[in-house]
């Protein structure tokens, strides 16, 4: 194989890599607890926060419910971090040569 053609497919590796990436980024991903749906893209930004069953909720129930906003946010995270791991493992190592 001459240097030309390993040149071309690490080219070729960079534009999917990039390609992935920019589908990670844009993807939304739930994240839930008992009281509490949150979305987050790839980018892992908050996008949006769902509290479930508001009328039932009472100031002695905050503490609860900031650890359920928690809860919900760090899943969301998990399979930000699950995905990209699935979708990028094929590259692991080779990311430094590109």
């Amino acid at each position: 194989m001459n240097i030309q053609n390993l040149m071309k497919q690490a080219q070729q590796m960079q534009r999917e890599i990039q390609k992935i990436q920019t589908e990670l980024e844009s993807t939304e991903y739930n994240g839930t607890s008992a009281l509490v749906n949150v979305v987050v893209n790839g980018k892992k930004d908050l996008l949006r926060v769902n509290i479930n069953n508001k009328e039932e909720i009472t100031c002695d129930d905050i503490e609860m419910l900031e650890d359920m906003i928690l809860t919900a946010v760090n899943d969301a995270f998990k399979k930000v971090d699950a995905d990209k791991e699935a979708k990028l493992s094929k590259y692991q190592g080779l990311a430094g040569m590109i």
